[in-house]
């Protein structure tokens, strides 16, 4: 073999494949060894040494942080992306979550209904918007791809028959939502005169999934990235507010569970803040707005064929160098895939936990009660690790002067509007739908 051959270059594998990989690779790991779940609770100076700052409780913390330190790094490499700006990265992340958690972790802020990822998110806010943080930091930062991972153990928590039971409803409540929103936001971006591609990406963010809707817009249009980054900022930045306030607006109307998970999985905007919220509001409403979630992300496949072809077909896609043609290839690239992966864990632990009978008997799984019990227990410690690191990130990526100049007020009040009949549509909705689950 001659030693003047070229090795090929490695293909990055994309971030939806990897993420399901590297959610399957924990679950895997889960089976013969279970990461520690550290305690965070305290309520005063004295329990707080005594519990969470023991040499044990640390250690804990330690081998659970260095755990997904480990994947992270190999979700880094087979995405392509700096192992040594995420060795950089990770370590800033991880001290700023271990505070959030530890915040979150007093009895006083648990009786509020704050959860750790609201700290976690003001923190990254605050540290974000006080310091000039350098534009390669910024760019390592991967919150897409650590909300991914959650999400993916996230279906070790939600039985198969859940999704079946509420995923009819949520794909009604999806369709009525998606439509009538995209439609009213183009109507008003129209209104406002925006451009062709703000209006067409502001649009897919408000109606569908937010930030994957942006960004699979801007793909099928061939958007301008600036525009793009303004929109994504939009997203984020709005869904703080609505992934805080929704769930006490809900508690304060006495809204039913059910309905108030369908309302907040079908119009807060990322995923990641979906689920944020579901947790604020209890176990129920986080599995229905993730189901519901799931539904609209399913969408995003069709939804980024109709707009290439709608852009393809007119003077505008004309214009355009390069527009992919509209095939069916075009729904499976913008499919989620992470959703695949939800749905794979919750089919195997659907596999693996007891199920009754119609007879009303109770059927052994996979998994003897006890260790199943202690499985699961583990795997959502460490869901919950990376949705806090995840939104640890998206504060520190995020700055409020974006939104403030004279540029993008007309964007920002299209969205502002949008968004607003958007919780509202949604809300009517989601009482017909699910009023009675």
């Amino acid at each position: 073999m001659s030693n003047t051959t070229t090795a090929k270059a490695r293909t990055p594998l994309h971030e939806d494949w990897a993420v399901v990989v590297l959610g399957f690779l924990i679950i895997f790991i889960s089976f013969f060894y279970l990461v520690p779940a550290p305690a965070y609770g305290w309520k005063d100076g004295a329990s707080l040494r005594d519990t969470v700052l023991t040499g044990a409780n640390l250690g804990a913390i330690l081998v659970q942080f260095v755990f997904v330190f480990a994947v992270g790094l190999l979700g880094a490499w087979l995405t392509g992306k700096s192992l040594r700006a995420f060795v950089k990265v990770f370590p800033v992340i991880a001290v700023l979550t271990i505070l959030a958690l530890v915040i979150a972790g007093n009895s006083g802020i648990k009786g509020l209904g704050l959860e750790a990822v609201i700290f976690s998110l003001s923190i990254g806010l605050l540290v974000s918007n006080t310091l000039d943080l350098p534009e390669w930091f910024r760019s390592a930062l991967t919150a897409e791809m650590f909300v991914k991972i959650g999400l993916v153990l996230l279906g070790t928590s939600v039985i198969f028959t859940d999704i079946l039971k509420a995923g009819s409803l949520g794909l009604i409540q999806a369709l009525l939502v998606v439509v009538s929103v995209w439609y009213f936001a183009f109507w008003v971006c129209r209104k406002f005169k925006l451009d062709d591609e703000l209006t067409m990406m502001l649009s897919s963010a408000v109606s569908i999934c937010g930030v994957s809707a942006a960004i699979a817009t801007a793909g099928a249009i061939k958007g301008d990235t600036k525009k793009l980054s303004y929109i994504i900022s939009l997203v984020l930045i709005t869904a703080i507010p609505m992934m805080i306030f929704m769930p006490y607006i809900a508690r304060y109307f006495d809204f039913p569970e059910a309905v108030t998970g369908a309302w907040l999985g079908g119009s807060i905007d990322t995923t990641g803040a979906v689920v944020a919220s579901g947790t604020l509001v209890g176990e129920t409403a986080l599995k229905i707005s993730t189901i519901v979630k799931f539904s609209q992300n399913v969408l995003l496949g069709l939804a980024a064929f109709a707009i290439s072809v709608y852009w393809t077909y007119t003077n505008k896609g004309k214009t355009q160098d390069a527009v992919k043609q509209p095939t069916l290839a075009v729904i499976w690239e913008r499919f989620p895939k992470f959703v695949l992966g939800f749905l794979a864990a919750s089919l195997l632990f659907t596999l693996l936990s007891p199920t009754v009978t119609e007879a009303g008997t109770v059927r052994a799984g996979w998994l003897p009660e006890d260790q199943l019990k202690s499985l699961s227990a583990s795997l959502k410690s460490v869901q919950l690790l990376w949705f806090v690191l995840a939104f640890t990130s998206i504060g520190l990526e995020t700055k409020f002067s974006d939104l403030f100049n004279a540029e993008s007020r007309k964007p920002l009040y299209a969205f502002l509007i949008a968004q607003l009949f958007n919780i509202i549509v949604t809300l009517i909705i989601a009482f017909l739908l699910f009023s009675n689950t």
